[in-house]
């Protein structure tokens, strides 16, 4: 197999200028709207005390040297959200970032350990709010790239039409055939219930595996690859325990003001109902940094000031897309690196 040329490569970057200016048509387009609807953009740091305490998000880590020559450890965030929700706090009400991000063991057809992701907050508004605006950011990057139809391994979806949305208890008893809510309610996981329910399935279970390791292999094998054809699809209302960083639904504290947004079965976006309850934040944080290490051998400092900050946080909603996805799906890109200017060099160039 012959050798693939670099992507700085003139044969190589003539291939790959058609996915790239689309994408600078997308993001003008995009970036145009949210500021004909008030928005203000801000760029967050990218320098962080903690990059976010997600168990299976892996950081970049640095030292920051002084003055002095004393060292410090910081790290590239995984993730504007921490420094964005300060600006909340901070008096800020609708904003939105092109922001660089970074994710260490990412790497694939999907994934860059560096990519763009365009996050947006809005204050004092319910999440579903963010439903409208992923529908309309989906139309934009279709119009900008003047395609007819998205695909992607063999799955299609119309980006124009009504959007489906379907919540976690409905798409697991409908794609894997499992009751979700009877083997999690509130912070009580009944793992034994959920390993027989994915071993009918056919998913494989292995004896260590957590009551959210089994949830995560159900969603990617049986439920993700399903969504977003010939649709997009808003998957919504997970299970508290696996909430992130969302607030429980008022009305049903068994489930989150979590949503997907998914097109032609991959995943774009993750929106929120956001959290600001900071005792809440903290000891979701310290249990998921348990397992990090459980799993990985490594935590993360917790950003205190970020907990601090959530006490001024007004109610907000949030969501963060996956830009690069975006403009691979509207532009018919089969690979992250074809809509990347500078591409993660190539390990075997």
């Amino acid at each position: 197999m012959s050798q693939q040329s670099p992507w700085w490569s003139p044969e190589r970057h003539a291939d790959r200028r058609p996915f790239l200016a689309g994408r600078g048509r997308i993001k003008a387009a995009i970036r145009d709207w949210f500021v004909s609807q008030g928005f203000t953009e801000v760029e967050p740091g990218i320098l962080q005390i903690s990059p976010g305490n997600e168990t299976h998000l892996h950081a970049f880590r640095t030292d920051l040297i002084g003055t002095d020559l004393s060292r410090g450890e910081l790290y590239l965030h995984t993730s504007p959200e921490l420094a964005m929700k300060k600006l909340l706090a901070a008096g800020e009400t609708k904003i939105f970032a092109f922001s660089p991000v970074f994710r260490n063991r990412e790497e694939g057809a999907l994934h860059s350990p560096e990519f763009t992701m365009l996050e947006w907050y809005r204050t004092e508004e319910p999440y579903q709010t963010l439903w409208d605006d992923c529908a309309m950011i989906l139309k934009i990057a279709d119009e900008a790239a003047d395609r007819t139809e998205w695909s992607f391994r063999g799955k299609t979806c119309n980006p124009r039409i009504p959007f489906q949305a379907l919540s976690l208890e409905e798409a697991f008893l409908q794609m894997a055939g499992m009751p979700l809510r009877e083997t999690a309610s509130q912070n009580i996981l009944d793992r034994a219930a959920l390993a027989l329910a994915a071993e009918a399935a056919g998913v494989r279970i292995a004896p260590d595996d957590t009551w959210s390791d089994i949830f995560s292999r159900v969603l990617v094998e049986k439920i993700d690859v399903h969504l977003g054809s010939p649709a997009p699809t808003i998957l919504y209302e997970y299970p508290v325990a696996e909430a992130a960083l969302a607030r429980p639904v008022p009305n049903d504290p068994h489930v989150a003001e979590r949503f997907e947004l998914f097109a032609c079965g991959v995943e774009l976006a993750n929106g929120f109902g956001e959290l600001t309850d900071a005792d809440e934040q903290r000891r979701r944080f310290e249990i998921w940094m348990s397992e990090k290490e459980r799993l990985y051998g490594e935590r993360y400092p917790i950003d205190n000031d970020f907990l601090s900050a959530l006490t001024f946080m007004p109610p907000s909603s949030g969501c963060a897309l996956g830009f690069d996805r975006l403009v691979m799906l509207a532009t018919g890109a089969e690979r992250i690196d074809q809509v990347l200017w500078t591409p993660f060099p190539d390990k075997k160039a």
